[in-house]
């Protein structure tokens, strides 16, 4: 009872441990179709799960709901492992788990994403995995891009969207005194005297653009918008839209 945990109502200390034979032998028993082979292959192999879930435990994660979100990759790992395949069955269930908890973590994020970002941000990730299949080195975010014909500054700003967000209070460093946290590396430079004159001169040069003009750079810039989100909003294209954009910027200049 010492070494007794429970999660999700599991006493993790019972957990059974399969051999490659039982192993095998269950999962021929589930390709006749027997339930109760699946039950006691998902049962036997949660031990798997347990130990995935603890490269998550610093994401303040309740352990309860990464449990059971693992548990949906062990049983989709399940359902489609192939034993013809002469590979292990964890080598080929851990990728599958830690998949699920990935996608919860991210759908899950408190930093909340547009799903056109999202979309661009998963489909990113893919093809960056796809490439480094095919050319056995990490690919550059034009080759991404390029694969996915959107614009290089969309890849880079979804995959920043999607970036779980960091506590001002992490530690980043202690030597056993007081821990240096993120908020001691970071410097508040919004309130100098070079920035305040920036931004009244910037709003003098805005006045001098188009509505039009005026309302691409208001959405891009200080809204943080794409330009395919610009271009939907406002009804032209993405095209139209990066011509619309760096002449505004251009007319700009000549005014600050």
């Amino acid at each position: 009872m010492l070494n007794k945990v429970e999660i999700c109502g599991v006493n993790t200390s019972n957990l059974p441990v399969l051999k490659n034979e039982q192993m095998k032998e269950l999962f021929l028993r589930i390709k006749r179709n027997d339930r109760q082979a699946r039950e006691e292959l998902i049962r036997g192999n949660l031990r798997l799960v347990l130990s995935v879930i603890q490269r998550f435990s610093n994401r303040g994660e309740y352990v309860d709901d990464l449990f059971q979100v693992g548990c949906i990759g062990l049983i989709k790992a399940i359902d489609n492992f192939d034993l013809d395949q002469n590979v292990r069955f964890s080598t080929y269930a851990v990728p599958m788990i830690i998949g699920e908890i990935r996608r919860y973590l991210r759908d899950n994020n408190p930093v909340r994403v547009s799903r056109s970002l999202r979309d661009i941000a998963y489909k990113a990730l893919q093809v960056r995995e796809q490439l480094l299949g095919e050319n056995s080195r990490e690919p550059t975010i034009t080759e991404i891009a390029e694969r996915l014909n959107v614009p290089q500054e969309d890849v880079v700003f979804a995959l920043d969207a999607i970036q779980e967000p960091v506590s001002l209070f992490e530690p980043i460093y202690n030597d056993g005194g007081d821990p240096i946290l993120v908020m001691d590396q970071i410097s508040d430079e919004r309130t100098t005297d070079d920035l305040w004159l920036e931004e009244i001169s910037i709003r003098e040069a805005l006045k001098k653009l188009s509505d039009r003009e005026k309302l691409i750079l208001t959405l891009r810039f200080f809204e943080g918008k794409t330009q395919m989100e610009v271009a939907d909003e406002i009804g032209i294209s993405q095209a139209q839209v990066s011509r619309l954009e760096k002449a505004a910027l251009k007319h700009m200049k000549k005014h600050i």
